[in-house]
Formats: C-alpha cells, sequence, structure tokens
C-alpha cells in the first residue's frame, strides 16, 4: 500500500499521481518532482490517500522534496525569464516571416530546456528558428505546435456568460462536443452563440448533457396526445429542466396553451388515442361494400355462362331470315340467264352465307393456262413482268432469226 497525491503542474493542466514518499503534503503545498521533461515545481492537489498495490497499474514517481523558499525564488525568476524569451522569439519569427503564431513559453525548473508554444494552420519549418533561438539562449530548444483550444487555455479570457473561461479556471481535458447536444437542448444554432472565444463549441453543452437525455427519455415528444386534469390535448412544447409540458387544449370555441408538470399528465396508449377509433369504424364500414361487390361478382359471373350457352345453341330466327335472302337471290339469277357473269356468282355465294362470320381469304394457287384470261396482280402491273409474255416474246424473236438461217443454206 502506498500514499498517493495528485500534482498539478502550470495552472489548469492534467493532475498526476505521485507518491508521496513519506512526506507529509497537503492541499497547495509546493513540491519538486522529477518527470518526462526534468526537474519541475508542482503544487498539490487535494489531500493524501491510500491505494493498494493491485490497483496501481506501474510503479509510481516519488516526489523528492517540498519546495523551499530558495525554489520559489528559482520559478519567480524562470517566469520572468519566460517573458523576455517570448519577445525574442517573436522577432526571429518576423525576420523569418514565418507563418505562426507564439503563444507560450515555459522554463524548465533547471533551465535545462526552452519550451515555445505556437499556433499555424499547418505544418511550419522552424528548423533556421530553432537554430538562432539557441544561439541566443544557450540551451535546449523545443517548439509544440497546439490547437486553438489549448491557446485560450494558455491565455485565458471571459466567456459569453461573462465569468472567465472554464477551460482557464478548472478544466483538465476538453471533452469531446458536438452541435447535436445543442440541439437536444434547445438552443439556438446560431455559431455566434454557442461558440467559445476559440471559436468552437462551447465547452459547458456537456454539463447538462446527461440530464437532458435521461429527462427526456420520461418525457413524451412533441404532437403527441396527452391526458391532462383539464382533458386530452396536443403537447406543443416540453422544458426538460422544469419538467413540464405546454399542452394546447379545445376551450369552448377555441384552443388555449396550458402548463403543466409532467407527473400531473398521463400518457395515452398509442400516442395518437383520436386515431384509433376512427380506424375500427372505417373497417367496419368498409366491410359491407366488400360483401355487395362479391355478390354482384357472381351474379356477373352466372349471367356470363348463361349468356355463353345461348350463343352455342342455334337461333332459329336467324334460319327464317336466311331463307328469304337465298330466295332473292335465286330471282336475281334467273333474270341475268342462266350463263351470268362472276359477280352474280359471288352474289349468290354471299347470300347463301348467311349470318356465318367472314373468314381469312385463302390464296390458292392455279396454273398458267387459267391466269391467261385474269388480269395480272398489281405488282406485275407496275414494274414486274408476267413470265408467261416473255417466254412468248422470246420465242417470236427467235422464229425470223431461224428463217434466215434456212434461206442462207
Amino acid at each position: 500500500m502506498a500514499m498517493v497525491i495528485k500534482v498539478r503542474f502550470r495552472r489548469a493542466s492534467k493532475l498526476y499521481d505521485f507518491d508521496a514518499n513519506g512526506l507529509k503534503l497537503s492541499a497547495g503545498s509546493y513540491i519538486v518532482t522529477e518527470t518526462v521533461r526534468g526537474m519541475e515545481i508542482g503544487e498539490c492537489m487535494g489531500e493524501l490517500r491510500e491505494v493498494v498495490d493491485e490497483v496501481m497499474v506501474a510503479s509510481l514517481k516519488p516526489i523528492l522534496r517540498i519546495a523551499t523558499e530558495d525554489d520559489m525564488n528559482i520559478q519567480r525568476e524562470n517566469e520572468e525569464r519566460e517573458k523576455q524569451a517570448l519577445s525574442i522569439a517573436e522577432q526571429k519569427v518576423q525576420e523569418l516571416k514565418l507563418d505562426m503564431k507564439l503563444v507560450d513559453v515555459e522554463y524548465a525548473f533547471d533551465r535545462s530546456k526552452i519550451t515555445f508554444y505556437f499556433t499555424a494552420d499547418g505544418r511550419v519549418d522552424f528548423r533556421i528558428l530553432v537554430k538562432s533561438l539557441a544561439s541566443v539562449f544557450k540551451t535546449r530548444i523545443e517548439l509544440r505546435q497546439i490547437g486553438v483550444r489549448d491557446e485560450a487555455k494558455m491565455l485565458g479570457g471571459l466567456g459569453p456568460c461573462g465569468r472567465p473561461i472554464c477551460c482557464r479556471q478548472f478544466l483538465a481535458d476538453f471533452q469531446p462536443v458536438s452541435i447535436k447536444m445543442a440541439k437536444e437542448q434547445s438552443l439556438s444554432l446560431n455559431p455566434t452563440k454557442i461558440s467559445g472565444i476559440c471559436d468552437r463549441l462551447m465547452c459547458c453543452l456537456k454539463y447538462e448533457q446527461d440530464h437532458y437525455e435521461s429527462t427526456r427519455k420520461k418525457m413524451p415528444k412533441i404532437g403527441r396526445e396527452i391526458l391532462t386534469p383539464d382533458g386530452v390535448g396536443v403537447i406543443t412544447a416540453i422544458n426538460v429542466l422544469s419538467e413540464t409540458v405546454t399542452v394546447r387544449l379545445p376551450v369552448s370555441d377555441s384552443f388555449e396553451n396550458r402548463v403543466y408538470p409532467i407527473d400531473a399528465c398521463q400518457r395515452l396508449e398509442g400516442g395518437r388515442a383520436a386515431q384509433t377509433p376512427k380506424a375500427e369504424k372505417t373497417e367496419e364500414t368498409a366491410a359491407e361494400p366488400i360483401e355487395q361487390v362479391q355478390d354482384e361478382a357472381d351474379e356477373a359471373e352466372l349471367l356470363t355462362e348463361a349468356e355463353l350457352e345461348t350463343e352455342n345453341e342455334p337461333d332459329p330466327d336467324s334460319e327464317t331470315d336466311a331463307e328469304p335472302e337465298a330466295a332473292e337471290a335465286e330471282e336475281n339469277a334467273a333474270e341475268t340467264g342462266k350463263n351470268g357473269s362472276g359477280r352474280s356468282k359471288r352474289k349468290r355465294r354471299h347470300n347463301r352465307r348467311g349470318a356465318r362470320p367472314k373468314e381469312a381469304p385463302v390464296l390458292e394457287t392455279a396454273s398458267p393456262d387459267e391466269n391467261r384470261n385474269q388480269r395480272p396482280p398489281r405488282k406485275l402491273r407496275k414494274g414486274n413482268r408476267n413470265p408467261n409474255r416473255e417466254g412468248q416474246r422470246k420465242q417470236g424473236d427467235a422464229r425470223p432469226a431461224e428463217q434466215g438461217k434456212t434461206e442462207q443454206a
């Protein structure tokens, strides 16, 4: 078991655990110890506490001694030298025309190293600057690039609330902050109102986030219906901090907004109770027309089957109508004579058919002798010649040539 105490080396910096090494320490006392950066003087934060060896992850560094008056004088001299070193470094940066801004300077307790903190938009080649500073201070030089949050923490200032910024006062680490926190807390999304002096989201948005998340789970959402002591109404606004809801209630011929504590209200099942009875009525009323439509469909099917049966049966009226037409066709044939034209024959055939449905024409091929007395097709008249006529012409042209040969012989 070891006695452990927390130590802070700079204002509002991270707290580190050290072994008390048997010293009687209390909050506010200054000590001298060895760190990664070398010998440093720090301030004790809190009281001594016992820690089991099994809980400690690694062995803690021991505190060398309690700071004396001479140690405190050395620390004051180092603070004065830090101001001089900052002004000299700024002149060097201007001479080299480097795109960087120096923020702070830190001297080691034993003056073995000087650390310069700066901000820049991108990477900066400061090798020449390091050489020039080492030639001036005759010691080890270290340059560290930091962010805008760390810059505000080192410089300090007043926040939008009028108080000193939290990171300078008591914040040791920066917690992640997102725009979602501002939305859940119903804050204005204007960047100038939710940003700090570092032009980043304010760290205080994280303070109440846990309370908002836990309270919102218990409260209903905006737009839902809720049962209040005065009746059922619709939620128009909620207040997470006071845990109250603003409800819009119907009053006579108008509506009125009233505020109720969430404990005095009761949630309705299904969220929107007004919609549930309407849905049941619509289902009941919709069942009747569906049955009527099904009955009408069955009747239509019966009618179509009866019509099909009647169409398949022979119609006696159609036969009686066809007999006089056939008689008229015979009389016309007698008038035109036995050797009637083909047109009259086609009429007779048409009249004999009666009310029969028209059939698709069937193309029949005929011999060349049968086609002599008929007119050639339309395509042959336009450009194509009849192969029978071409053959006759060829034979007619060949006869005179044969006669000429016999005469010469």
